[in-house]
């Protein structure tokens, strides 16, 4: 993903609110097949880290990216945003 398409999706995910939220439970197999379905439906996804939970947002990121097949467009405190491409007859948003 070139520095320009990120750019892009960050405007658009400035507008969002999170979805899910993660909290003291952290990462289970439940909280994977959800947001890889959320991804599946809208493209782009934010999240939202609670306070109790212990685990660093930035490896939460990574760990949930590496699990959907997304890719990690920022972290933010205890934001993260991801994105999935969608397939071709679903695509909903088109990259400069």
């Amino acid at each position: 993903m070139t520095t320009k398409q990120r750019a892009y999706l960050k405007g658009l995910a400035m507008t969002m609110d999170p979805i899910f939220q993660i909290g003291k439970a952290s990462m289970n197999p439940g909280l994977t097949q959800a947001v890889s379905e959320a991804l599946d439906a809208r493209e782009l996804i934010k999240l939202s880290v609670l306070n109790n939970c212990m685990d660093d947002s930035r490896e939460l990121a990574e760990t949930l990216a590496q699990r959907t097949r997304s890719e990690v467009v920022q972290v933010i405190g205890k934001k993260i945003v991801l994105y999935r491409e969608g397939k071709d007859d679903k695509k909903k948003i088109i990259l400069p």
